[in-house]
């Protein structure tokens, strides 16, 4: 039976271990972090190590500088944001030692209706994606240069997407980029002011 509140979706996914028990090796619990009432959505990729290790949301590098982006402090950015992800795991280190292992397209599978269940429920006003995994599963975009300083609508939600926050990615360093990511963020702060004037 499909959870009827937030709380109980939160128990739930607290509890869950799908793809461990389909046989991935994921490296930790569920990582979230919300509560029912929140009008704006972050959805990422999953967990890295240091998420995983706190079960909460954003803790490391990329997620100080994404806050950095937004211009919000580590209170006002969970206040603002329920944080979620296409895969709610710590998936690991990649084989090769450098990064996180990317989760198949499986463990998506498996962790999607925790994503369909929390959009139904929130019924969220914004939504900001983080990486192109994320903007390709909600808004069907095939790349991030097509897609970053563009807003799009779902089920009623404006979509603004961002380039995902992390040093390794070579996609900033091009200046018509950083001029895309720049018009983004002014449109996500945009929107997080009006609905905090909203109520």
């Amino acid at each position: 039976m499909p959870a009827r509140t937030i709380p109980s979706l939160h128990r739930e996914l607290a509890a869950c271990r799908r793809c461990l028990e389909a046989g991935y090796p994921i490296a930790s619990l569920p990582v979230f972090e919300g509560r029912a009432g929140q009008r704006a959505y972050l959805f990422g990729l999953a967990p890295g190590i240091a998420e995983g290790d706190e079960r909460r949301p954003w803790r490391g590098r990329a997620g100080a500088t994404l806050r950095r982006w937004l211009e919000l402090d580590e209170e006002g950015f969970y206040e603002t944001f329920y944080c979620a992800s296409v895969t709610r795991c710590f998936p690991g280190r990649s084989a090769s030692g450098r990064g996180d292992r990317t989760a198949t397209a499986a463990e998506r599978a498996l962790c999607l209706p925790w994503h369909e269940a929390e959009l139904r429920l929130l019924r969220p006003d914004l939504v900001v994606t983080v990486g192109l995994t994320a903007a390709r599963r909600l808004v069907g975009i095939a790349s991030m240069t097509e897609a970053v300083g563009k807003s799009y609508t779902r089920d009623g939600a404006i979509v603004i997407p961002l380039p995902h926050p992390s040093g390794a990615s070579g996609w900033l360093n091009d200046t018509t980029n950083r001029r895309r990511l720049g018009k983004a963020l002014t449109h996500v702060r945009r929107e997080i002011t009006r609905l905090a004037e909203t109520g």
